[in-house]
């Protein structure tokens, strides 16, 4: 599964992103410039598109979690899950009684997802917990089995910072030995359990190699990424263009020169 990645708050981007191929695309309120209003308007701008909605809501709180999802998101992701405590908390904020304690009132997700959204939510939406430091990675094991949890989620970068401290760069796409089988073995874990397994990644390669691995969710970079890389290689490319068209007349003017001489 294809996941793109939203951090800027505007409809029109979001509608653009959703209409490359993804498989889902996900909100991020985190760390992304966006607020409750800007990701709604995202939402509904995705919802032509067929693809999948997300949201990574900013904090492990219950009104945050419910709000987005009566917003009509098909899944939450959840940041700095540390413990089985904290995984059960966010189960009961995901899914109605009597597996949860969600609140009723699917405001927007009754037209979106449809009217009979009571009855299949609990069973559709996704609920994924962010293994990201090492208390963890440490809890990992009860983390996965908590009941009502449909995958954890791997962020990198934090995760590199909480198990090497600044040893390494900070940032997507490890290279590192002890940062592949930590990666790894979260998947390992996450699938003997019965859950799937999602990684954040910087570039395509690396999250095609990671789909090798068996991952079963792979994000591929974000928009402001995306929008950086694009405006960055179109500026270059322009530049070579226009140092090679001067460079060109210079050489026709000098030739010119030469054989005027001549005569």
């Amino acid at each position: 599964m294809i996941n793109g990645w939203l951090s800027i708050g505007n409809p029109f981007s979001a509608e653009i992103m959703a209409s490359c191929g993804y498989d889902s695309i996900t909100v991020d309120m985190q760390h992304g410039a966006i607020g409750y209003e800007s990701m709604l308007g995202m939402l509904q701008a995705m919802r032509a598109s067929g693809v999948a909605p997300m949201v990574r809501v900013p904090w492990l709180e219950p009104g945050a979690i419910m709000k987005v999802l009566d917003g009509g998101a098909w899944g939450v992701i959840c940041p700095m899950v540390n413990s089985r405590a904290d995984a059960e908390r966010l189960v009961s904020y995901v899914r109605y009684p009597p597996h949860g304690n969600r609140s009723f009132g699917p405001t927007r997700a009754n037209f979106a997802i449809g009217a009979d959204y009571a009855t299949v939510a609990d069973d559709e939406v996704l609920c994924f917990a962010m293994i990201e430091t090492a208390e963890a990675m440490s809890n990992l094991e009860e983390i996965v089995r908590t009941p009502g949890l449909d995958g954890v989620y791997v962020g990198p970068a934090d995760l590199t910072l909480g198990l090497t401290g600044r040893q390494y760069r900070t940032g997507f796409d490890r290279e590192e030995p002890e940062m592949l089988h930590a990666i790894q073995h979260i998947k390992t874990v996450a699938h003997a359990a019965g859950i799937r397994m999602g990684l954040h990644n910087g570039s395509a390669d690396y999250a095609a190699k990671a789909l090798t691995w068996g991952c079963d969710l792979v994000t591929v970079s974000n928009d402001v990424r995306l929008l950086t890389q694009a405006a960055q290689q179109s500026v270059a490319d322009i530049r070579r263009l226009i140092s090679s068209e001067l460079s060109f007349d210079a050489e026709e003017s000098s030739n010119g020169r030469e054989c005027g001489a001549s005569y």
